[in-house]
């Protein structure tokens, strides 16, 4: 029994020494003579369930990198694509060991469009990771993993490796911790901004602004923050590829909607700005210039963003802005007045040849300017029709701005009969002269009345004065006011205005005059005529 026991012994021993021998003799097979082996073998061997560094650092190049820092590139590498959810098609790899790449036409090939430097390249007969490659990859893990977050790599795994539906119970729980975090941080942050800003826009009187404005970007405003902390944080979770690539999809895509609301609002908050400041102005163009501003402003916010979102959705916005362009050059041929106007109304603003309220005359249309917008500006008429006129067609005629009269002139002949005499228009023009002196709004630096023309029918005294009014219903008011004292004045003097007529003169009989009226020739008596006027129109 004993030589039993001893003869079984030396067999079982004899066995495990082979087993062992070829266990070492046999160790684990990889290759590196196609770029598809040389990726493979990068991450076949940093799965899960086959775990072999040493194996995967083999897909660096020993010239470069000893074997301990090529482990540690290798598994940097692999957190790197795991992190920015880049998934490596196998199916797409070359398997040709002489395979060259059609731009370059060196024996490269590269992994991903997201890093140009990443990319496996023919040394020898082997495929290795290149030195660029080799020289990049910590700053790209520093890149995804900031702040020591590539810490918690080697921490949360040692939280437990059981899996359920597919994730560790480590994932499930950062997963509930993200979740957490990012309730906590969203109502602490709109605790802040409608507590603490609204009291403060209280306090010094902008309700209206906090309320309609402040209260709906509060909540954006919270996800703008807690949006990118999620975008930091999801990478170090580990994710499977395919629902890593989703779920940071999905944050990046979401994301930029937030800022979008944010920015649109903050729109609304500078034009509420622009506005007080247009308020206090005296040009009333700036006032329409606030709400255009406000649409182009919140048409560009919303374009950038939509860009932003499909760039984070990874579509080539490249090849989408090189089609607007074409599209655009289509657009603008077939859209040249339209476009001419746009560049009309950015002229008026610019110039500012009137604005709204100003009394204008451009071409045949005649009227007071009501709004300025971008293809057209509004005019009503004396008639008190509207006329639009096309912002490229007004800018390219003569425009008389009524509206930026200092002095409005008023220009007239005041006709005497011709049977006044010479003394009584003397008086008369320096009545007139007066009228001119006292009355409040005419300019009296400069005014000309003068004895001027001897007409068909009339003797002509030029009257030729300027009025300091505001409008035209004011200037009408004033020369009311002058011309009845005008009227006043002939009256008490005896003046008589003269009009086209022809009189046949016949000889006087004995017992009937003339209809001519009789003057005085004595210039003091007129001059006492005059005195007393002007102390009638000074009580």
């Amino acid at each position: 029994m004993r030589r039993f026991l001893i003869f079984f012994s030396l067999i079982f021993w004899s066995f495990f020494s082979l087993a062992q021998e070829a266990a070492e003799s046999d160790p684990l097979e990889y290759s590196l003579s196609t770029p598809y082996s040389t990726i493979y073998t990068h991450l076949s061997y940093l799965q899960d369930d086959n775990y072999h560094p040493d194996i995967a650092a083999k897909t660096f190049n020993p010239q470069f990198v000893d074997s301990k820092e090529a482990e540690s590139l290798a598994i940097k590498l692999k957190q790197v694509l795991d992190g920015n959810a880049i998934f490596i098609d196998l199916d797409e790899v070359p398997h040709k060991a002489n395979y060259t790449d059609s731009l370059t036409n060196k024996h490269r090939y590269y992994l991903t469009k997201k890093y140009p430097e990443l990319y496996v390249e023919k040394e020898g007969d082997n495929w290795y990771f290149s030195k660029k490659a080799v020289r990049n990859i910590s700053k790209w893990h520093d890149e995804v993993y900031p702040f020591g977050t590539d810490k918690l790599l080697e921490l949360l795994p040692s939280l437990g490796t059981k899996k359920i539906l597919g994730l560790y119970i480590w994932q499930m729980l950062g997963i509930l911790i993200l979740i957490f975090m990012a309730f906590v941080l969203h109502k602490l942050f709109t605790f802040l901004i409608e507590k603490l800003i609204l009291q403060l826009l209280f306090k010094f009187g902008y309700k209206k602004l906090a309320d309609e404005v402040v209260i709906p970007v509060a909540k954006p405003i919270s996800f703008l923050v807690i949006f990118p902390l999620l975008i930091l944080l999801v990478p170090v979770l580990q994710l499977p590829i395919a629902m890593s690539k989703y779920v940071i999809l999905a944050l990046r895509a979401i994301w930029p909607i937030f800022a979008i609301v944010f920015l649109y609002k903050m729109v609304d908050i500078i034009c509420i700005y622009l506005g007080k400041l247009a308020d206090k102005t005296e040009s009333t163009l700036d006032d329409q210039l606030v709400p255009l501003l406000r649409k182009v402003l919140k048409t560009f916010v919303v374009i950038v963003g939509a860009l932003f979102i499909l760039d984070n959705l990874e579509f080539d916005i490249t090849g989408l802005i090189a089609g607007l362009s074409i599209g655009g050059l289509a657009f603008a041929l077939a859209a040249q007045d339209t476009i001419k106007n746009f560049f009309g109304s950015l002229l008026i603003f610019v110039d500012r040849p009137f604005q709204v309220g100003d009394w204008i005359t451009s071409g045949n249309v005649d009227g007071t300017v009501e709004e300025v917008g971008f293809r057209s500006t509004r005019i009503r008429t004396f008639r008190n029709s509207v006329m639009y006129i096309p912002n490229g067609i007004i800018t390219n005629q003569m425009i008389d701005n009524h509206g930026l009269r200092v002095y409005r002139r008023f220009n007239t002949n005041i006709a005497l009969t011709y049977d006044t005499p010479p003394e009584l228009i003397e008086v008369f023009v320096e009545g007139l002269k007066e009228i001119v002196k006292k009355h409040p709004e005419t300019r009296k630096d400069y005014f000309e009345i003068h004895f001027n023309d001897m007409a068909d029918s009339s003797l002509n005294i030029m009257f030729y004065i300027f009025f300091k009014v505001p409008s035209w219903s004011d200037e009408l008011r004033a020369r009311h006011e002058v011309l009845l004292e005008i009227v006043r004045l002939a009256e008490a003097l005896g003046v008589n205005f003269a009009f086209p007529t022809q009189t046949l003169h016949v000889e006087t009989f004995p017992e009937k005059k003339g209809n001519s009226p009789e003057y005085t020739n004595a210039s003091s008596e007129l001059k006492t005529k005059l005195e007393d006027y002007l102390k009638k129109s000074n009580n």
